[in-house]
């Protein structure tokens, strides 16, 4: 009687795995934004990723949805995703990522268009000053 040894199998299917633990997180691709740095409280977790909307230096929009999340954003197609995540995915949390030489202006333009999508309540992202 002859029996599978699934010994090599196993083993590399640990490789695999660990392999894929590794470089997950380096796959996330982001837009570099130099965040301000002010005390501020964490916000609660909540099931739902939340969509992230960054402004970089140049004031260009990025969202952290759907296709070419690396290439800016028009503010009239930024409004349409939007509308289309809250329709199918209602109380998904908005936050406001950006750089801090954007003018205050640009990102008020940005609350704007967020609130007129009918997003309910903004979230800030920024980095906690070292002590």
């Amino acid at each position: 009687m002859s029996e599978i040894n699934v010994v090599p199998y196993i083993d590399v299917m640990l490789v695999l795995l660990v392999i894929f633990m590794i470089t997950a997180p380096l796959l996330t691709q982001g837009i570099k934004v130099d965040l301000p740095d002010v005390p501020s409280k964490v916000v609660e977790a909540t099931d739902k990723e939340p969509v992230i909307v960054n402004i970089d230096a140049a004031g260009n929009f990025y969202i952290n949805y759907g296709e070419n999340q690396d290439k800016p954003i028009a503010a009239k197609d930024l409004v349409n995703r939007i509308n289309a995540l809250l329709k199918y995915q209602p109380g998904i949390p908005v936050l406001v990522g950006g750089d801090q030489s954007v003018p205050y202006g640009r990102v008020a333009e940005l609350m704007a268009l967020l609130q007129g999508a009918g997003v309910p309540s903004i979230g800030m992202i920024t980095e906690s000053p070292e002590q």
